[in-house]
C-alpha cells in the first residue's frame, strides 16, 4: 500500500505541464512577459517541450532579453490553452526570444536549443507527450534555415542521437500564451512540474553549456 500511495505521488509530481496548474491563474499574472523596448533586438523561434521550461532556459543565456511563451505550428488562430492541450491541434507550445546578436548569435541559440532538450523523441519530451510538444526550429530566412541544417547535419554526423525527429519550419505566426504562463518557472519555483522536471531540465543544461550563461541567474 505504501508503494503504491508513493507511485501515485510521484505521478503527481510529474504531470505534463498541460495539466492545471496549482495556482489560480488570476493570481498568478505576470506583469512582465511583454517588456517594452524589445524593438531594437532580433527575434527568434523554436518550439521543445513544455514552454515553461523552454522559456527559462533561453533565459539564463547572456544577451537574451525575455522569452515569451506561446503557441506557433499550426493553422488555427488564436488558440487556447484548453485547445492546445487536447493535442488534436496542429500548433506547439512555442516561445518567441528576443536577443542582441552584438552578444549572442543566432547559431548559438540554436546550439542551445539542440542541447536543452532531446531532439529525438517524436511528440515528446520528458514526461510530456503529443504533438503539442514536439521539437521544432522556426527560420524567419534562408540564414536560419542554413544554420539549423547545419547543426543537424552535426548532430547526425557525430550520432549523438539515434534519430533527430526535429522539425525545421518557415516561421509563419505566434500566439502570445495566456499571461498566467509568462514567467512561469520563475514566480512559481515550488511548483511540483516545476521541481520534478523544470528546474532539473534547467541545471542539466547549465552544465552542458555554462560559457553561455548569464553571470546571475534567477534559478
Amino acid at each position: 500500500m505504501k508503494k503504491l500511495i508513493f507511485l501515485f505521488v510521484v505521478g503527481i509530481s510529474l504531470a505534463s505541464c498541460a495539466q492545471s496548474t496549482e495556482e489560480d491563474p488570476q493570481d498568478s499574472l505576470s506583469q512582465d512577459a511583454n517588456p517594452e523596448n524589445l524593438d531594437s533586438l532580433q527575434v527568434a523561434y523554436f518550439a521543445s517541450g513544455c514552454f515553461w521550461c523552454v522559456e527559462t532556459v533561453f533565459e539564463s543565456v547572456e544577451g537574451v532579453e525575455e522569452a515569451v511563451s506561446g503557441y506557433s505550428g499550426g493553422v488555427i488562430k488564436n488558440p487556447t490553452y484548453e485547445q492546445i492541450c487536447t493535442g488534436r491541434l496542429k500548433h506547439a507550445e512555442a516561445v518567441r526570444v528576443y536577443y542582441d546578436s552584438s552578444e549572442v548569435s543566432y547559431k548559438i541559440l540554436v546550439d542551445v536549443f539542440f542541447n536543452s532538450h532531446d531532439p529525438s523523441t517524436r511528440d515528446a519530451q520528458g514526461p510530456d507527450s503529443g504533438p503539442q510538444y514536439r521539437s521544432i526550429a522556426f527560420y524567419k530566412d534562408d540564414g536560419e534555415k542554413k544554420v539549423i541544417d547545419a547543426k543537424i547535419a552535426a548532430l547526425r554526423k557525430a550520432k549523438t542521437h539515434s534519430a533527430i525527429t526535429t522539425q525545421v519550419t518557415k516561421f509563419d505566426v505566434f500566439y502570445d500564451a495566456e499571461e498566467y504562463h509568462q514567467n512561469y518557472e520563475r514566480l512559481h519555483p515550488g511548483q511540483g512540474y516545476i521541481q520534478s522536471v523544470s528546474i532539473p531540465r534547467l541545471n542539466k543544461f547549465k552544465k552542458k553549456m555554462p560559457e553561455v550563461l548569464k553571470q546571475r541567474s534567477h534559478l
